[in-house]
């Protein structure tokens, strides 16, 4: 049956009115943003594959959250930002469903993670005789599974089989003649990702996190009376818990918006323009940029990693083994 697509201009995609220099500076800026997600985080991946001496249950966390933004940066970025730039999708519906599992995958991939390193932090500060009983390398394995296939087949399951957009009056003809890679959650699952994927594991996070930070601060009031190494190890567990509570908050404010405005579309009769949820998305993205760079700003290992990383060094027979941490450093 022939569908009328004179609405949308026969499928085809519409004229760009941005000027050659707009788009010009958009596709600068995006693939600076591209550039530093996918070489911040391959850099974060090979420091702490490579030096034996970070070999941790809470870096090979860290490692899996870098892997999962990498993925981000170089399979879903870069399609995305033509996308963005020429408000127009060229690469075919099957490949528009594909690239949105994986970035609604890596998304959910990504808060899995920061509620899993909270949960690594809490033992640590909160209780540190127990830590090495109950963040074993089984049960980061165990993590890492729950952290990846869950949001795998939560992703593909409702995308692909297309029950994000049952019941929303029009949606197929939408699919026929957009040339702009729709996707629409209905009340349904929208209300579903929102919970499931952002609000209940944010809510744990923050509960976490604020507990925490309770702890450390009983913890800085003793810590002037106690021996050097278990006063260096409160440092370096405060920092850490300090450091990725930043991360879990940049998180948290960079797709936050996105979240909520997918929560909130279907209520609004979908009024949501397309140019605001596409600079949501990129809000969001920009939250697997910061990471590397929030690493870099708050840890000298990972800085002096990147520093033999760029020289070859790691080409050294035997360099795995290097010192990363100065003495008394609290990293």
């Amino acid at each position: 049956e022939a569908v009328d697509c004179s609405e949308y201009g026969n499928g085809s995609c519409p004229e760009n009115d941005r000027s050659f220099g707009i788009r010009t500076s958009m596709y600068l800026v995006m693939s600076g943003a591209i550039f530093i997600t996918i070489f911040g985080n391959l850099a974060m991946i090979i420091s702490i594959s490579y030096f034996k001496q970070l070999h941790s249950p809470t870096n090979f966390l860290i490692l899996s959250m870098a892997t999962t933004d990498f993925l981000l940066g170089l399979t879903i970025m870069p399609y995305s930002m033509v996308r963005s730039v020429e408000n127009c999708w060229y690469f075919g519906l099957p490949f528009c469903k594909i690239h949105y599992s994986f970035d609604l995958m890596l998304s959910i991939t990504s808060i899995f993670h920061l509620c899993s390193v909270a949960i690594d932090r809490f033992y640590a500060i909160c209780y540190p005789l127990r830590y090495s009983s109950k963040m074993t390398i089984p049960v980061i394995k165990r993590l890492l599974l729950l952290c990846w296939s869950v949001p795998g087949a939560f992703a593909f399951g409702v995308v692909l089989s297309e029950a994000y957009a049952a019941g929303i009056e029009g949606y197929d003809i939408l699919v026929a003649c957009s040339s702009s890679c729709p996707v629409m959650f209905n009340k349904l699952w929208g209300t579903t990702l929102f919970m499931a994927g952002f609000f209940t594991p944010g809510s744990v996070m923050v509960g976490i996190y604020g507990k925490i930070f309770s702890v450390s601060r009983k913890h800085a009031k003793a810590i002037n009376s106690l021996p050097e190494n278990t006063n260096h190890q409160l440092k370096k567990d405060s920092k850490a818990a300090k450091t990725l509570g930043i991360v879990m908050g940049v998180f948290l404010l960079c797709w936050f918006p996105c979240f909520f405005t997918i929560l909130l579309d279907p209520f609004l009769n979908f009024s949501t323009p397309a140019m605001l949820f596409d600079a949501l998305a990129w809000f969001g993205y920009l939250n697997s940029t910061c990471n590397p760079l929030i690493y870099g700003f708050f840890y000298p290992w990972f800085r002096r990693a990147l520093k033999y990383i760029v020289l070859g060094k790691i080409f050294n027979p035997g360099f795995h083994t290097t010192n990363l941490f100065l003495h008394k450093e609290s990293e």
